[in-house]
């Protein structure tokens, strides 16, 4: 692993290396790991999520030295530099036709993709649904035992190579046609109603206690979210500006799903 980090790291400092046999082996190999789930572009730890910058530097030197080709897949046809996922049946992944995943993008054992989009450099954890249109851009980290709902939209990002992706904690439910991008994260357990979008400039508010508490970039684990907005003053005048809200805490179950049904009535989220 140290020898394809070195030989990335220089290819991607001196472009004129990037034709060299060991760079463009460096390269395959690094993606061929991505592919099969043996390195992530970010990975959690006990302080936190760690960004793997050369693992995003590799996967953009694979767009340079990746040419153009005609991708057939049954009777459609695609024209693009980077091959399409296979062998779902080995991996033991569930994927419903027209679902699509890119080569460098890991699917673990016991996900389902139904009718979407998985991206190069993506993370999707077991027991995890893609439901349909969603999309898991590029380098997006999804826990394990996730619902994203239909049409939720999962922002990707490359460049720079040291931008945290997206990231998805274990168990959290996201709600039809959330929108998460720009590198926020969604804790463990967490609930996003139906049309949450976050941003990192979002506002985050936890109304749930006497006095309210201001996120950005963050949900924090077992969060309750839906859609809010607050006043705010321009010179043309006073406006509504989105938000997210807290209102509460999902309750911690052994039976997740339990847990998930029964905060969703409590709080009347539409999902």
């Amino acid at each position: 692993m140290e020898s394809l980090y070195i030989r990335i790291n220089q290819a991607w400092d001196d472009a004129s290396l990037t034709g060299a046999p060991e760079v463009l082996e460096a390269i395959q190999e690094t993606l061929a790991l991505l592919d099969q789930g043996k390195i992530r572009v970010a990975e959690p730890g006990l302080g936190g999520w760690t960004v793997n910058e050369w693992v995003k530097k590799a996967i953009l030197l694979f767009f340079r030295i990746s040419k153009m080709e005609t991708i057939q897949n049954g009777p459609f046809e695609y024209y693009d530099k980077i091959p399409l996922k296979k062998n779902f049946a080995a991996l033991g992944v569930r994927v419903v036709p027209q679902a699509l995943a890119r080569y460098g993008s890991f699917i673990e054992a016991g996900a389902i993709l139904m009718p979407s989009y998985v991206n190069i450099g993506a993370y999707v954890g077991s027991g995890t649904m893609v439901d349909t249109w969603a999309t898991v851009g590029s380098c997006a980290q999804i826990g394990r035992n996730v619902h994203l709902s239909g049409g939720v939209g999962i922002g990707g990002v490359l460049e720079p190579p040291q931008a945290a992706p997206v990231i998805i904690e274990d168990h959290a439910f996201i709600g039809s046609r959330c929108i998460v991008v720009e590198g926020v994260k969604v804790g463990t357990e967490a609930v996003l109603g139906a049309n949450v979008v976050l941003t990192q400039s979002t506002h985050i508010i936890d109304v749930s206690g006497p006095q309210p508490v201001t996120y950005r970039g963050e949900v924090p684990p077992r969060s309750v979210v839906i859609p809010g907005s607050f006043d705010k003053s321009f010179p043309a005048g006073t406006f509504q500006v989105p938000c997210a809200l807290i209102i509460g805490t999902r309750k911690e179950s052994t039976d997740k799903k339990v847990s998930l049904n029964d905060t969703l009535r409590e709080f009347n989220v539409a999902v």
